[in-house]
């Protein structure tokens, strides 16, 4: 060892600098190799080789190569395929991978095999239609396929080493995402970006679906196709499934298909839930109906406001409301 560098701070330092260089591999991502393991032991690459079928050619990597250097670089902060820059050239993270990450042009058009051209011109002009959700094709579902499966692995792992999940509760939202694409859309907050709906499964914190959206799609918009896919990941082991969301959730055709006789005949039985309802006039007019006592307490703000509940006979008034629905 080289005597000891004479830096005041370094005095109490239990160890001396070594002049000498070190020639082992070193890696600033190593840290990523973490996140490959977990990739793996979750059987993502098999899940993907059984869903997705991409490969134009031969030669080149398959696709789970190229979703796991995706993942790779989303943890590493980078969000488009210019940052794969940063992971590029790396000789110990790529020994540690087993295989050498792709360049920027090979990630683009990897991704752009998920984009369909002929579904770009189904979209109508703003004139006629002024939100318009893209229908999906089946990169996009295989995608979805691949993370129920994900989701199904978690959970079984997890029931190896603890009493399994009997309860999922769907947390249903939309999120806005701002870009400065040219081909990102305004928003009803000012801005410019997307606004995809996220369906998370509270209980154990995996997301069970996604579903892109423009960001002038409005949140209320078609909530039921997201949550159709998030239930249809939950493990076959649920016995107990609810779902909660906030006002945009308040829907027709969300609400009359979790309240239908069917699902009770479904894997995990009928669906309890808690949507926040719109401010409508024959909200307000039901809630001036109750009286005091009705009114129960179930938390106390630390200025002294209390938060109080009450029942009410509500039915939605909107458009479309069958004359048959219930409180």
């Amino acid at each position: 060892m080289s005597r000891s560098a004479r830096i005041p701070t370094q005095y109490k330092s239990p160890f001396e600098i070594d002049a000498r260089p070190v020639h082992e591999m070193s890696s600033p991502h190593a840290g990523l190799l973490a996140t490959c393991r977990a990739f793996r032991s979750l059987g993502t690459p098999g899940l993907i080789a059984a869903h997705l079928q991409l490969q134009q050619r031969q030669r080149g990597f398959d696709e789970a190569p190229y979703l796991e250097s995706v993942v790779l670089l989303q943890t590493a902060g980078g969000d488009c395929p210019a940052d794969m820059q940063r992971l590029g050239g790396d000789t110990c993270l790529e020994r540690g991978l087993g295989f050498k990450l792709p360049k920027v042009g090979a990630v683009r058009s990897f991704l752009q095999r998920f984009y369909d051209e002929a579904l770009e011109l189904t979209r109508p002009q703003r004139e006629v239609q002024k939100s318009f959700m893209m229908p999906s094709r089946a990169p996009v579902e295989g995608l979805q396929s691949v993370q129920a499966g994900v989701v199904r692995r978690i959970a079984h792992l997890y029931a190896e080493q603890q009493p399994p999940w009997r309860r999922a509760t769907v947390d249903q939202e939309a999120t806005i995402i701002e870009s400065r694409k040219e081909a990102a859309r305004a928003h009803d907050e000012g801005g410019r970006g997307y606004q995809p709906m996220v369906a998370i499964w509270a209980e154990a914190d995996p997301v069970l679906a996604d579903e892109f959206r423009d960001g002038h799609v409005p949140a209320h918009q078609e909530p039921l196709t997201c949550a159709k896919l998030a239930f249809a990941a939950l493990p076959e082991n649920i016995q107990e499934r609810y779902f909660r969301g906030d006002s945009a959730c308040h829907e027709n055709g969300l609400l009359g298909w979790r309240k239908h006789p069917d699902r009770a005949q479904e894997p995990g039985g009928r669906m309890g839930f808690a949507v926040r309802a719109k401010r409508r006039a024959e909200l307000v007019a039901a809630r001036a109906q109750i009286s005091d006592p009705e009114w129960q307490t179930y938390d106390r703000e630390a200025d002294g406001t209390l938060r109080q509940g009450a029942e009410v006979d509500f039915i939605p008034g909107e458009p479309g409301e069958k004359k048959d629905s219930q409180p």
